[in-house]
């Protein structure tokens, strides 16, 4: 078991996954200053935004350990930091300091192994190819996408496509990427 600090937001990261964020909270800017003191890591959290902020399922249970790879200052002045994910966790317990920062007790949980994609999941390569090229700020976040890696490719759709936060957390959950590769090659072809 392990003590993370929460970064809640609406977004989604898995191991590999990378995002820019905005940290304008006093709250984030602490959790910023102790990661990166070694003080205390910290974890990118998803809300679920179907019930109040008051309410205990708020904040889902699988989370994600992440770094901060880079820091930069925003054109309005704020803090913004580059994150990669690193392993997912599972919340046990969470509670709140007296900024209203959230914490919680957390077990690691097994990254996904590095496979393979099986060639009926080519549409979902070419998808995300198109995807990353269509939005230059995105792509910049990838430079050595590992299209032909399920774990990588699953993980990357999962954070990207808007499908609700209960799917995303089951999906995320499961022991191997495949389950979640069907569902999004059945998804896509539904799309089409």
């Amino acid at each position: 078991m392990k003590e993370l600090a929460l970064f809640p937001l609406n977004s989604f990261i898995l191991p590999e996954g990378r995002m820019r964020l905005r940290v304008f909270e006093r709250r984030y800017v602490r959790l910023v200053s102790e990661a990166s003191a070694g003080k205390r890591d910290f974890a990118l959290a998803q809300i679920n935004p179907y019930v109040s902020k008051q309410h205990t399922d708020r904040i889902l249970p699988l989370a994600t350990r992440v770094k901060i790879e880079d820091f930069e200052q925003l054109e309005d002045g704020l803090l913004g930091i580059t994150i990669a994910g690193i392993e997912r966790v599972k919340i046990t317990e969470r509670w709140q300091e007296a900024d209203q920062l959230h914490v919680a007790m957390t077990e690691p949980m097994e990254n996904w192994a590095t496979t393979d994609v099986n060639a009926e999941y080519t549409p979902l390569i070419r998808q995300l190819q198109k995807l990353l090229q269509e939005y230059p700020a995105l792509n910049q976040l990838y430079p050595t996408p590992k299209y032909t890696d399920a774990a990588w490719l699953a993980s990357r759709w999962l954070e990207l496509i808007p499908m609700q936060p209960a799917l995303k957390q089951k999906l995320a959950q499961e022991n191997s990427p495949s389950p979640c590769l069907d569902s999004l090659q059945a998804w896509l072809s539904h799309q089409a």
